[in-house]
């Protein structure tokens, strides 16, 4: 399969569902898929989440939001609702709190730092790569 120079968000997903078995593996243990673009509405207005989780261990919903390019503090306060949402009207009782992910292909850490509260334990953002560094740049990624 060749490689493409740009990729939209919606091929990322597709390409994820396509491998979705590995995809869940690589997530870790207790993973179920729930939805993907699963859409929550409220005051007549539609918000689409990109890919749902529910794992079985953690007793908890986790959220997925793929983003090309740099993430922005839009971001993160989209995800933050998402996790608000699911938190107050999905999640049962005995259910402990949503975690929200975010891929992106680039991030600020301070954007990151600056907008997410300083006690945030449910809202992660992590970068992605769509080719793989080379040995020595991988050497230098596991060694820090």
């Amino acid at each position: 399969m060749h490689e493409k120079s740009f990729y939209s968000e919606n091929d990322l997903e597709q390409r994820l569902i396509d491998k979705l078995e590995h995809f869940l593996l690589e997530l870790g243990n207790g993973f179920t898929f729930v939805a993907r673009q699963k859409r929550i509405t409220f005051e007549e207005k539609h918000f689409k989440i990109d890919l749902v989780f529910y794992n079985r261990i953690l007793k908890c919903f986790v959220l997925i939001d793929l983003k090309i390019g740099e993430l922005k503090h839009q971001d993160i306060g989209q995800m933050q609702m998402y996790v608000n949402y699911f938190d107050r009207e999905v999640k049962l009782e005995d259910e402990n709190k949503t975690i929200g992910i975010i891929l992106c292909q680039d991030k600020s850490e301070s954007v990151v730092r600056y907008t997410l509260p300083e006690n945030n334990e449910q809202i992660f953002a992590s970068k992605y790569l769509t080719v793989l560094p080379s040995e020595k740049d991988f050497i230098k990624i596991i060694e820090n």
